[in-house]
């Protein structure tokens, strides 16, 4: 079902399941969001990589760079965090104690990061929280995200999603694993200080990383950034992770 290719391969022509939506443990704050589809903003003003409307939603919604996409897709608003994230002003202290929280989900962190930010206060630490891979074919985007709480999103070309919300041991590892060469490549370059770019064009790939202090990311020809000395463990890293997804047995 799942092959690794050249230049650290990446997956090669194939259906990953039999649903077109398939999620792995339980449901959380953030899956909750992302099937209720309520879409009550035109996914037109976004970046739309797919044909399914709400895929699209999801897709957008793994960068963590637009509160109101959560805010027109979330039904209770007075709940924590929630009320601290969507409240117009969002006081600093609330904020840091969302980011600071250990049980809250890693995209929970990252909009409460962005919304610090976004209000003029500086982030002096650098701590990944996410890592996204986005990869450019003739037949469609694939996509892959990870998050620091253990979770991940991968989005074939075909339209077909896997969610994973359980942590196992092999999972948490593959995890590390990507995030260890993350951590690397966003000790060497800095943070974007513009709106995140549309999707990478077939034959181009490009690694995001959310980070506490803004989102870093490079792009290039997916046979040049997979040879990479930074690029190509990322990468590799991701199409091991994408391989234990496509392959996993509850």
């Amino acid at each position: 079902m799942f092959e690794l290719g050249l230049n650290y391969g990446w997956l090669v022509k194939t259906g990953i399941m039999e649903s077109q939506f398939h999620v792995i443990g339980n449901e959380s704050n953030i899956i909750e969001i992302e099937t209720n589809h309520l879409i009550t903003i035109p996914m037109s003003e976004r970046p739309n990589p797919y044909q399914t409307e709400s895929l699209n939603l999801i897709y957008n919604l793994l960068f963590c760079d637009d509160i109101d996409l959560f805010k027109n897709n979330t039904k209770d608003h007075s709940t924590y965090p929630w009320n601290v994230l969507f409240s117009s002003n969002g006081n600093k202290e609330d904020l840091i104690k969302i980011i600071d929280d250990e049980n809250a989900e890693s995209r929970v962190q990252i909009l409460a990061g962005n919304k610090l930010i976004a209000q003029g206060h500086a982030i002096d630490y650098q701590e990944l929280r996410g890592v996204i891979i986005e990869v450019g074919m003739d037949e469609g985007l694939d996509v892959i995200a990870a998050y620091s709480d253990g979770t991940a999103r991968y989005i074939n070309y075909s339209e077909k999603l896997i969610v994973l919300e359980a942590q196992t041991a092999q999972s948490n590892a593959l995890i590390d694993d990507l995030f260890n060469c993350g951590n690397e490549v966003i000790q060497k370059i800095g943070p974007w200080d513009k709106a995140r770019l549309p999707f990478p064009p077939a034959g181009q790939v490009r690694l995001t990383f959310l980070v506490s202090d803004g989102l870093y990311f490079g792009q290039g020809p997916f046979d040049v950034l997979a040879e990479d000395p930074m690029g190509g463990p990322v990468i590799g890293a991701a199409a091991e992770l994408m391989k234990f997804l496509t392959e996993y047995k509850e």
